[in-house]
Parts: structure tokens; sequence; C-alpha cells
């Protein structure tokens, strides 16, 4: 498949393709490929929905990197000794880091409440009150995307900064990547009209009442800069010569903790990120709507691409590896 062919079948896909707005790829740490639709240029922003939470394990990883963290087995409510944990509840009080960044943690929902966390004034607090249960910690995976607000709260409360200013300075900045901004509104109307808009963004993160960023959807990235995140840690943590993030923490990150079911493609699951093949060293972050970072280690080539908003759309690591990691070996 050659550049044009592949842009002619995005540009007329009826399916699953039909909402990428931008794909780029990277081999070898060099830019080979970079293309847009619908209206996108390559430095164009989309809200990239869960692939925030692959961000946000590489922001846990600068904070262990930094000592802001000393280890993945601290107790969650280390992190928090202002909060007080209701009268009889005790899981809560078992639950750590590794088990929120496996999705294993316990939740007392059963389908996530997202009017009530996101009419709250502090989302990380509303999460916290979601947190445990009396079924205890079983090790089942429980994907959520409120209950890893208080990730965000950890790595602040750890820090003494805001997350936003970390992965600016200690991410964004050293790969070249535009400086992001605080999303600012958090209205109902708000959040649908930033799920569901189909424009061009600016490099913003949403950002809940409280000042801190949603840590499992709302951050903005073009699929150029995902590739560049897919680039560095195919380099072992280290862009532009400069060191970013510890090869051990990669190691940890993308290794395989858990097993994940038909829901998620049988693929397994490290800390937030993917491994979609059981016999391959690929690792993905991946969002609602398409949106991945896709990284080959044994080829050298990581993959970014962006989507806009459509339903029952998870997955594209099947896509990329028909149809563009092909094109990018053959350049």
């Amino acid at each position: 498949m050659t550049k044009n062919e592949l842009h002619e079948l995005v540009a007329n896909s009826k399916a699953n393709e039909s909402n990428i707005v931008q794909i780029s790829a990277v081999r070898n740490g060099e830019a080979v490929y970079d293309d847009c639709w619908n209206g996108f240029c390559v430095d164009s922003a989309v809200n990239v929905n869960s692939v925030t939470k692959g961000i946000m394990a590489l922001l846990t990883g600068i904070a262990l990197d930094c000592g802001y963290i000393a280890d993945t087995h601290c107790k969650v409510l280390e992190f928090f000794p202002q909060y007080t944990p209701k009268r009889g509840e005790k899981t809560i009080r078992e639950v750590t880091l590794e088990h929120l960044l496996t999705m294993t943690a316990p939740y007392k929902f059963r389908s996530e409440p997202w009017t009530k966390v996101c009419t709250s004034e502090d989302w990380t607090k509303a999460a916290l009150d979601l947190l445990g249960g009396r079924g205890g910690i079983t090790g089942e995976f429980r994907y959520t995307t409120l209950g890893l607000q208080i990730l965000t709260g950890i790595i602040e409360s750890a820090s003494g900064r805001r997350c936003l200013d970390i992965a600016n300075e200690k991410l964004f900045e050293p790969l070249g990547i535009a400086k992001h901004k605080p999303h600012g509104c958090s209205s109902k109307q708000d959040q649908f009209d930033f799920l569901m808009n189909k424009q061009p963004r600016i490099n913003e993160w949403y950002t809940e009442p409280a000042g801190s960023v949603t840590a499992g959807w709302g951050l903005t990235m073009s699929a150029h800069d995902m590739a560049r995140i897919g680039c560095m840690l195919l380099n072992g943590g280290v862009y532009g010569g400069k060191r970013v993030l510890s090869q051990e923490w990669i190691g940890r990150m993308t290794s395989p903790k858990v097993q994940l079911g038909e829901r998620f493609g049988n693929m397994q699951y490290g800390y937030l990120w993917y491994r979609p093949h059981k016999h391959s060293k690929v690792f993905a972050a991946i969002g609602d709507g398409g949106n991945v970072i896709y990284a080959d280690p044994e080829k050298g080539i990581s993959v970014g691409v962006t989507g806009t908003f459509k339903p029952r759309i998870f997955d594209r690591v099947e896509f990329i590896e028909k149809c563009v990691v092909p094109l990018v070996e053959a350049i």
C-alpha cells in the first residue's frame, strides 16, 4: 500500500476508519509518515480519550524516578492523610498504587457513576468514596475511568505539584511537544462538548473544579506527538539525547500483569498499557474513537492515530498492523 492508497482508504471509508483525522509514524527515531483528514493538520490536537491513561502511567514513572513516590506497593491512603474512610470500611485501607495501575482495585459500583463524580467539587475525593467495598481485593480486572482519578491525587499529593506542570516540564517539553493548558471548565454541557466536538482543539487537558487534570480521559494531543512518545519509549526513555523516563519503569509498565477477556480482545494489560499479542513485544495505549499510541520494539516503529468521537470503536491495532506498519517498512 502506498501513501496515496492509504490516504484514499481512510478518506473513502464508510466504516471504522471514517473518523480517523491523523496518522503519524516514526521508525528508528526518524519521522517517516504524517497524514491528515477532515480538516485537521499535523499539529492539530484531538481529545485522545483513554490514551490519557497511558500518559498517566508515564507521569507515575516520572514521579517514581524523581523520588516523589517510593514504590507501586504503597497504600493509596498513605497519600491522603486528611481523608477519613467510612466507618467499618476495611478494604480501602489495603488498596495500593499497584492495584490502580493494573485496574485490579475494587470499587463499590457496578457501573461508573458519572453524574455523581462529575458534578462533585472534588473528583479525586469522590473517586476515593467509591474505592473499596465488602468484596475485598480479589485481583479481578475492573476497567474504570472515574476511579483512576485517584492517581492524579496521588501524584499531586506526593510531589506537591500539579500533574499538568509535571507533564509540561518533564514529559512534553523534553519531547518538543507544545505546552498544554488546563481546560478550565467542567460543566455537564462542556463535558459533553469536549467528548463529541469533531473540530481541531488546542493543546489542553481537561480539569475538574479543584484544578486537577482528569486521569482517565481529557488530554488532547496530535498523532505526531503521540508517535514521538512511542519513539521515546522504544528508545528506552531517551529522546534527543536526554533521558525522560527510566528504562526500568518502561519495562515494568509494558510487562503483562493481567490477562484480559473477550471484551478487550483477549489482550494483556500492564500498567495502563496494553500488550495486544502474547507472542510479540508490541505495546499500546488505547482510547475510544480508535485513538492509539502503538509501539513495536522489534521493528523500531511507533505509530500515533487520532480519531474524533464515534461509538463502538476502540482497538485499531489490527488496522495499524495491516495498513500502516507495512507502509512504514517500505519507506
